[in-house]
Parts: structure tokens; C-alpha cells; sequence
């Protein structure tokens, strides 16, 4: 009978569903498919009672068995509103708990992922499968309680209320169904393939927003209000029009029932006479065969459509999946160790490290970056700087050598152990929602108010903060909207400083900062530095001069390495880049005077 209502490749998921979910809702499930129980016995007794409720009024007319049969009808609803009510309330909260439940554990999936795993989905993406696919989960195991419950065993009681009856009658009804489910699994095919076309346009709605909210001033400055519009507009009638489509193949199912419905009761209607009139047959029996009947169109009709939902909300539960599934590509291994305190030397040996297959980056990389020194990491774009320090973060693994801090493998370490020892200032500068005390104690959990306070004065934070409205309280906005670039920098360097690590990574740290701010936090960042291993990117060569060792970058490889003043006493590619960058003019002089 399963494959009545649920295709073949459905099966396997329908049955992880379950298995993943009913077991941990069983109480609420429980309680709630036993009021179904009841809601159906009531419904089918309701049936039955019609008997009883014409003869005893038409044929015996017998008052005190006419109050009797009055009592026990109000009690049959009653009962059945009490059950309905239990029902209700009961798969509610299995339903919201499986929400929740799927929605913390789909976002520890996303969290667990490589930062790879970002690049192939777009945050719209991943906010469509969070929110709407568990939503999904729960409406696919509501419909699967619901149908194979409720619905089903008040059709089988009504059927079996109609067989006690009228059994004749009811082989006759009997053509309704098999007819249905044909007719309906016909249209359950084309449902399932509008429903996967409708999720890519929901997505592309989310992203549509997203995109207009970060990058509001240049769809101001380039004037793309119009082109946003028609996007959205098109992303939006595309929703449209497939809903339409959906709407329109699930109502197809009721005129398929409407119609052999109406045939059956038609043809049931003419034999009752018949039944009544010439073989004896009493009044009441033909009633509530009759009632019976009609009571049971409904749950027929929901069972007929059920395939047609089962396979519109599968699309997302199988969307779900894929997202939780998605396989790790950087993973802690099983017996990891803690990172034993140290110095904090960092050294790369004979390290091999691509983005994509085939497309090498770095090639036998060789470098040391000594500890408690400040090593600056210059070159062009492209170079390879980043990389570097994604692979001392271990954001990403090299594809063969080590990354080691004081001797011991990157990959042989926990993550957490890692981390706890590294601070990190990103030339993009990233504020969470909520206000700056919130974003500078994100650097170490626990921290007190005086110890907030002491790192934004050492980032040279703590008088703008005190001049904004509430002060530390103040709401930083979506990705600190609220604030200055180089506002923003000097929270970020606040939270690096609370951190207190012994090793310390700066993406271009004072880019976004003016002359006026670069030179109040310069004190503020050689304090920082002061005894801890230091990796900065420097593409402005100015922010080098307090390097210990500077190291040069070009095509993936080392191309100079030294201390400042001997890279710049001979020629070479470091020299070159500063003269570049700080004389921009002398080459065009040069060959002016020649």
C-alpha cells in the first residue's frame, strides 16, 4: 500500500525521516496519534449512530430512547472536539521541536564546514535550506502522521460501518478508489519537478535582497534601482507562476474525486430505494450507510492528494539532506591533540597547496616565521600572502608537508587549541549585530567590563566609543553599519587585544584607516606585537618599517626574504616594490633625464 502513496526513490528518505525524528518525538507523537485514534472511532461512531437516530425516531418512536440516543450523540462530539483538540496541540509541538531541532543542526553542519564549502553556496542558499527545509521536515511528517492515522482509520471504520450496513452497496462504492490514486499519481510527477524549479527562485529572491542590502551605495551611485526592480520582479513572477502551477495540478485531484464521488453516491442513491422499498431493508441502515459515505469522502480525498504533498514537500527534506550530508573537507582527527604551549614558531616545510586540482599555488614552500618576531608578508596580489595565512589558521590543509608551530603539525591539533592561540584582524573588517562591548568580548569569553574597556584604550577605541549615543552599549548595526571603516578597525584590534594570544595575524590592519587614526593605533599595534609572533600583510609598505623580517611574495614562492634595511641596501624585488609604491614618479623622472 506504501507504494501507493510514496514513489520508490522516495522511500529511503521518507524512512530517514522517520527514523530520525519519530523516535525523539515519540511521547507527543504518541499522545497525539492516539487522540487521532479516538477522533476516528468517534467519527465512525457518528456514522453508526444514524441507524439508531431514524429508526428510533421514524419506525419505533420511542421518546426515552430518543433522549438516550441524544445523549450519546452530544457525547460522540464532545469526545471527538476534546480528541481534535488534544491532536492538535500535541503534533504542534512534535512539529516545532523538529523545526528547531533540524534548524540547530543543519547550522552546526554549515558551521563545521571548510571555508571551500562557502564558495559553493551562496548565503541566500544556505538561509533557504535553514529556514525553509526544516519547515519542510515538519510538514512532510505532520502529512505522513496525519494521513496514515487519522485519515486512515476513519476511512476504514466509515468502510467498515458502510460493509455492516450495506455490503452491496459499498463493493459498489468500492470503484472510487483505485480510479482516484491512478488519476492522482499522474500529477504527482509533474508536481515534484515545478516544486525543485520554484526553490531555485525562492533562492534567488533571498540573494536578490541580500545584495541590495549590502551593496546599497553602489546600486545608489550607479543608479541599478531599476535593474534590482526588474530583477526581483522577475525572480518574484517566476515564484508566481509556478505556485499557480502547483496550486493547479494539486486542485486537479479534487474534481477526480468530485466526480467518481458524485457517480458512486448517485448510483448508491438509486439502489437504495430498491434495497428500502422492495427487499425490507429499514430506513436507518440505508442512513447511516449514506452517512457513513459522506463522512468518508473526506479523509478519501486527503489520502487521494497525499502522494501530491508527500512529493512537493520531499523536494525540501531532499534539499535538506544534501546540505547536512555534504561531506567535511577539513576535519579534526580522531585521536588530536591539545597544542602544548610554546614560543610560537611557525614553519612551513616543503609545503604543496592548490585551491583547485591542477592549479598548484605554492610548490616545496619553505618559510619560518620566528617566534615572538614581527614578520611582514609583502608582494603582489596573487602571490600567495593570504594563503599563507590560511594555512596557519588551518582554514585550509596543505596537499602535502607540514605547517607546524613549535614543532607540532597543524593537522595533529585541535581546532579549538589552535584558535585559543591565535588572534586575528582581517582587512575586511567583520562586526557582529548587537552592541560594541558585545563585539570586543566576542575575543575572550568571559571577559570583564574593566578588561573590555583596558583593550579599546590600547586600540586608541575608547574616546570615539564614549562620544557615540550609550556609549559602549551602542548598537554597532548590520556588519557595523553604524560606524567608520576605521571605527570599525579599532573595535576589531580591541577584540584581538582582549584575546591576549600568543600569536597574532594581521590582514592589512590599518587599510582602513586615515593618517590621523594609522598614527594613534601604531602604539597601540607595537604593543600588541611586543613579544608575540606576528604575520601582517602589508600592501602598503609604510606599515612595514617596525617588521623584524619581511618577506616578499611573488607566483606562489619566496621571492626575497631579510630584515628591512638589508632588502633595501641592494636591488631587488622588495626595493623595487617600495620605490613603486613610494616614489611613484622616480621611474617616469629616470627616463625623463636619460
Amino acid at each position: 500500500m506504501l507504494d501507493n502513496f510514496i514513489s520508490r526513490t522516495n522511500k529511503t528518505l521518507v524512512a530517514r525521516l522517520l527514523s530520525e525524528n519519530f523516535k525523539k518525538q515519540a511521547p507527543w507523537y504518541g499522545i497525539a496519534i492516539v487522540s487521532m485514534l479516538v477522533v476516528a472511532a468517534m467519527t465512525s461512531a457518528s456514522a453508526w449512530i444514524m441507524r439508531d437516530i431514524v429508526n428510533e425516531t421514524v419506525v419505533s418512536r420511542d421518546l426515552n430512547r430518543v433522549f438516550m440516543i441524544a445523549i450519546a450523540v452530544a457525547a460522540i462530539f464532545a469526545v471527538k472536539g476534546i480528541a481534535t483538540y488534544v491532536q492538535t496541540v500535541f503534533l504542534s509541538r512534535a512539529g516545532n521541536n523538529i523545526i528547531a531541532e533540524t534548524q540547530k543542526k543543519l547550522f552546526r553542519s554549515v558551521l563545521g564546514q571548510s571555508i571551500g564549502f562557502y564558495s559553493k553556496f551562496a548565503s541566500s542558499e544556505l538561509l533557504m535550506r535553514i529556514t525553509n527545509n526544516a519547515q519542510a521536515a515538519r510538514n512532510v511528517m505532520d502529512l505522513i502522521v496525519t494521513s496514515f492515522v487519522r485519515d486512515l482509520f476513519s476511512l476504514l471504520g466509515l468502510i467498515a460501518v458502510m460493509v455492516i450496513q450495506q455490503p452491496w452497496l459499498s463493493l459498489i462504492s468500492a470503484v472510487i478508489g483505485p480510479a482516484a490514486i491512478f488519476g492522482v499519481r499522474r500529477l504527482s510527477k509533474k508536481v515534484r519537478k515545478i516544486m525543485e524549479q520554484e526553490m531555485v527562485s525562492l533562492g534567488a529572491i533571498i540573494r536578490n535582497v541580500q545584495e541590495t542590502s549590502s551593496g546599497i551605495k553602489v546600486v545608489k551611485a550607479f543608479n541599478l534601482e531599476d535593474f534590482m526592480g526588474a530583477r526581483m520582479d522577475r525572480h518574484v513572477e517566476e515564484v508566481e507562476a509556478r505556485s499557480n502551477a502547483i496550486a493547479k495540478l494539486e486542485a486537479a485531484s479534487s474534481p477526480i474525486m468530485e466526480t467518481l464521488s458524485g457517480f458512486a453516491i448517485a448510483a448508491v442513491v438509486a439502489l437504495s430505494g430498491v434495497w428500502v422499498l422492495e427487499k425490507g431493508n429499514t430506513p436507518g441502515e440505508l442512513m447511516s450507510f449514506i452517512t457513513a459515505l459522506l463522512l468518508a469522502y473526506e479523509p478519501a480525498k486527503r489520502l487521494a492528494r497525499v502522494r501530491i504533498s508527500l512529493e512537493s514537500g520531499l523536494v525540501g527534506v531532499r534539499l535538506m539532506y544534501e546540505l547536512l550530508d555534504h561531506p567535511v573537507d577539513l576535519t579534526e582527527r580522531p585521536d588530536a591533540r591539545d597544542l602544548v604551549a610554546g614560543p610560537g614558531e611557525i614553519r612551513f616545510h616543503d609545503v604543496d597547496f592548490g585551491y583547485r586540482e591542477g592549479q598548484g599555488l605554492f610548490r616545496k614552500l619553505n618559510i619560518t616565521f620566528p617566534a615572538g618576531k614581527t614578520t611582514a608578508l609583502v608582494g603582489p596580489s596573487g602571490g600567495g600572502k593570504s594563503s599563507i595565512i590560511n594555512l596557519v589558521m588551518r582554514l585550509y590543509d596543505p596537499e602535502s608537508g607540514s605547517v607546524t608551530i613549535d614543532g607540532q603539525d597543524l593537522k595533529s591539533a585541535t581546532f579549538r587549541s589552535l584558535r585559543e592561540r591565535m588572534s586575528y584582524v582581517g582587512q575586511d573588517t567583520f562586526l557582529f549585530s548587537g552592541s560594541i562591548r558585545h563585539n570586543i568580548a566576542l575575543g575572550r569569553e568571559g571577559a570583564t567590563d574593566e578588561e573590555i574597556i583596558a583593550a579599546a584604550k590600547a586600540a586608541n577605541a575608547h574616546d570615539f566609543i564614549m562620544a557615540l549615543p550609550g556609549g559602549y552599549d551602542c548598537d554597532t548595526g548590520e556588519n557595523g553599519g553604524n560606524l567608520s571603516g576605521g571605527q570599525k578597525q579599532r573595535i576589531a584590534i580591541a577584540r584581538a587585544m582582549l584575546r591576549d594570544a600568543e600569536i597574532l595575524i594581521l590582514d592589512e590592519a590599518t587599510s582602513a584607516l586615515d593618517s590621523d587614526s594609522e598614527a594613534q593605533i601604531r602604539d597601540a599595534l607595537a604593543r600588541l606585537t611586543t613579544g608575540r609572533t606576528t604575520i601582517t600583510i602589508a600592501h602598503r609598505l609604510s606599515t612595514v618599517t617596525t617588521a623584524h623580517n619581511v618577506v616578499v611574495m611573488e607566483n606562489g614562492a619566496v621571492a626575497e626574504r631579510g630584515e628591512l634595511g638589508r632588502l633595501l641596501s641592494h636591488d631587488g624585488p622588495f626595493k623595487r616594490l617600495y620605490e613603486l609604491q613610494l616614489l611613484p614618479g622616480k621611474e617616469s623622472f629616470e627616463g625623463a633625464a636619460e
